[in-house]
C-alpha cells in the first residue's frame, strides 16, 4: 500500500510538469517567450545576462514584497546588512555615513554622506529621506509600512489624522532625527530591506502613478541606471558611471524575463546567460550539480527563508485547530523536498528557518502520521472529509505548483479533496490581502536578519496576519509578538519570540512550514567574481561581479 502511494505521488510529480511544459498559465506565460520563438541574440560582451523568471507588475519597491531587482541595485538604503568573516550579521553604513542612539533606545540620529547625487543628478538630502517615509505609510498599494510603523506619529499619518510625519526631524540638509514610539532592537535591521530604499522626491511626485511602470521615472542613487523595460521580454540596466560607491564592475545587465525552465537551461548552455539558479530547474539540476564540466563554476551558499503553506483560519472548517493540525501531519514534507529539489535544504518546524538568528534547532519535528490526521478530522466531525480550495499565483514558477499537487495527493490520502484553482497574478495578490484565500503556498526570504522579519510581518497584528490571508485570530500572541519587539535584552528576546513560534505552529497549527533550502548557482566561462548576500541572494551582488572580455 505504501509503495502504491508514492508511486502516485511521483506520477502526480512528472504529470504536473509535463502539464506545466506544454500549456500556459496566465498573464505571465502569454507575454515570455518560448522555446520556438527565441532567436539568437549576439549580446555586448560587457553586459552582464540574467534570467529573470517572473515580470513584475511594478518595480514600486514600496508597493511589492517580491519583486526586489530593481531596488537592490538601482537604489540604496541609509543601511545595508552583511556577514563579518567569522559569519555573524552587522549593520554598515550605506547612504547614511553614522548614527548615533540615545540612552533611551528611541531617538536615532542619521548623518547622511555628503556629496551624493540622483541618477539625475540631483543632491540626496535628508528631505527626500523623509518623503520616502511618509509615502512608506500613505500610498494606498504600500505593503512594507510596517518598516516605519514604529516611528512617532506613524498610525496618525497612516490613517490620514495628519499629513507629516512627527517623529522624523530634520536638522539640515544632511542631518535628522528619527524617534521610535519604544525600544526596537531590529529597527536599523529593517532599514536595509528593499521597501527601505531611499526614493528622490522630486522625480518620484512627479512621476505619479508611473513610478514603478517608467523607466524614465526610475531614479535611485545605486549601481545601475534601469534604461529600458520592453514588456514580456526584460530590462536593461547601465553602469551608473557617477555612483557615490563606484562604478560597478561591469557595464550592465540586461534581464530576461523567461519562465520556461527548459529554455532557460538552454540558454545557459549556449552561452546566452552569465548565472544559472539551479532552484528554477528542479530535478534538472542535478546535471549540473554532478557534471564535471561545471564543478569549478558551481557556487552554493544556505537561503535564509522558508516555504510554508498558508491556511486562512477566517474560512471553515480551518478554525478549527484539529483541522490544520490534521493538514500538516497529512504532508510528508522530506519527500516533498526529495521530489521537487532534489533534497536540497533543510526541513522547517517553526516561523524561523536555519540561518536566521534567533532559529530554534530544539522545536519538536511535526510528525508526518496520516493516520493521525485522519482520527483528527473525526473528532472535528469531518469523517467523510471536506473541499478544500488551494489558490495558486499565475506567476508561481512550476516548483511551486507541483509542491501543491503532491500536497493535494497526500491531502486526499486522509480525505481532504483540495481542489487547486490558478489565479491572475493580480487578483491573487488582492484577494491575498484582503484575507480571501483559503489555501496557498509560497516562500519568504529574509529581508533583515531578525525573527521580527517573520513573525511580525505574519503574525505580529490583525493588518500583517490578513494581508498574508493567514487571519490568525489569538489576539494574545499578537499583542506578546508586539511586546517582544521592545525587548531590550537580546536573549530575553529571542526567548520570548521563540516561545512564541512554539504555540503559532506547533499548538495552533496557524500554518505548514515545508523547508528552506540551499542554493547554487552555475556561472558562465566569462563570468568572475559571483557573491551573494548574507541570505543567499546574488542579486545585491551584481555590481561586485565582472565579465572577461573576448580580448582577454
Amino acid at each position: 500500500m505504501k509503495n502504491d502511494y508514492f508511486c502516485r505521488i511521483f506520477l502526480c510529480v512528472l504529470l504536473t510538469a509535463s502539464i506545466f511544459v506544454d500549456t500556459s498559465c496566465g498573464s505571465q506565460t502569454s507575454t515570455s517567450k518560448t522555446l520556438q520563438q527565441f532567436e539568437p541574440k549576439k549580446y555586448e560582451t560587457s553586459h552582464f545576462l540574467v534570467a529573470v523568471e517572473d515580470e513584475p507588475d511594478t518595480v514600486d519597491f514600496q508597493c511589492t514584497s517580491i519583486h526586489y531587482t530593481i531596488a537592490q541595485n538601482v537604489f540604496n538604503r541609509l543601511v545595508e546588512m552583511e556577514n563579518d568573516e567569522a559569519g555573524n550579521m552587522q549593520i554598515l553604513p550605506s547612504l547614511a555615513k553614522s548614527w548615533e542612539i540615545s540612552d533611551d533606545g528611541r531617538k536615532y540620529t542619521f548623518h547622511l554622506q555628503e556629496a551624493v547625487e540622483f541618477s539625475n543628478g540631483k543632491p540626496l538630502t535628508a528631505s527626500d529621506v523623509q518623503f520616502t517615509f511618509e509615502r512608506l505609510l500613505t500610498h494606498p498599494d504600500s505593503c512594507n509600512s510596517d518598516i516605519v510603523d514604529i516611528i512617532v506619529g506613524a498610525g496618525e499619518l497612516e490613517s490620514g489624522e495628519t499629513d507629516h510625519l512627527e517623529g522624523f526631524r530634520i536638522l539640515d540638509d544632511l542631518n535628522f532625527v528619527i524617534t521610535i514610539e519604544q525600544p526596537f532592537e531590529a529597527f536599523l535591521a529593517c532599514l536595509s530591506m528593499p521597501g527601505a530604499s531611499i526614493l528622490d522626491q522630486e522625480s518620484t511626485m512627479a512621476a505619479g502613478d508611473l513610478f514603478g511602470k517608467d523607466p524614465k521615472w526610475t531614479i535611485g542613487t545605486g549601481s545601475f541606471v534601469l534604461r529600458t523595460w520592453t514588456p514580456g521580454e526584460g530590462m536593461l540596466l547601465t553602469a551608473n558611471q557617477h555612483c557615490w560607491m563606484g562604478i560597478p564592475k561591469c557595464e550592465g545587465l540586461d534581464l530576461r524575463f523567461v519562465n520556461d525552465a527548459r529554455e532557460i537551461r538552454r540558454m545557459f548552455e549556449n552561452g546566452e546567460i552569465d548565472v544559472l539558479d539551479l532552484d528554477e530547474l528542479g530535478n534538472a539540476a542535478e546535471f549540473f550539480l554532478h557534471g564535471s564540466e561545471y564543478q569549478d563554476r558551481l557556487f552554493s551558499v544556505p537561503r535564509i527563508g522558508i516555504t510554508y503553506i498558508a491556511i486562512n483560519e477566517s474560512i471553515e472548517p480551518l478554525s478549527d485547530v484539529r483541522v490544520r493540525k490534521a493538514m500538516q501531519m497529512a504532508i510528508n514534507r522530506p519527500v516533498l523536498l526529495a521530489a521537487v529539489y532534489g533534497g536540497r535544504g533543510q526541513i522547517e518546524n517553526g516561523i524561523f528557518p536555519h540561518g536566521l538568528y534567533g532559529y530554534n534547532p530544539d522545536l519538536p519535528e511535526i510528525p508526518y502520521d496520516p493516520e493521525a490526521a485522519k482520527e483528527l478530522l473525526a473528532k472535528a466531525g469531518l469523517e467523510d472529509g471536506f473541499d478544500l480550495t488551494v489558490s495558486v499565483n499565475s506567476a508561481s514558477t512550476r516548483w511551486e505548483l507541483q509542491v501543491l499537487e503532491m500536497a493535494k495527493s497526500m491531502w486526499d490520502e486522509v480525505g481532504i479533496r483540495a481542489k487547486i484553482k490558478v489565479i491572475d497574478e493580480s487578483d491573487f495578490m488582492s484577494k491575498r490581502k484582503n484575507g480571501e484565500l483559503a489555501c496557498y503556498t509560497a516562500q519568504w526570504m529574509a529581508d533583515f536578519n531578525d525573527p521580527d522579519n517573520f513573525i511580525y510581518t505574519f503574525f505580529g497584528n490583525s493588518h500583517n496576519t490578513t494581508y498574508r490571508s493567514l487571519c490568525y485570530s489569538d489576539e494574545k500572541v499578537m499583542k506578546r509578538i508586539q511586546q517582544a519587539r521592545v525587548i531590550s535584552d537580546s536573549k530575553e528576546r529571542i526567548k520570548e519570540y521563540q516561545d512564541l513560534e512554539r504555540i503559532i505552529v506547533q499548538e495552533d497549527a496557524a500554518w505548514i512550514p515545508l523547508y528552506s533550502r540551499t542554493r547554487y548557482y552555475v556561472t558562465s566561462e566569462r563570468l568572475q567574481g559571483i557573491q551573494a548576500s548574507w541570505n543567499g541572494s546574488v542579486k545585491n551582488k551584481y555590481c561586485e561581479m565582472s565579465i572577461i572580455s573576448d580580448e582577454e
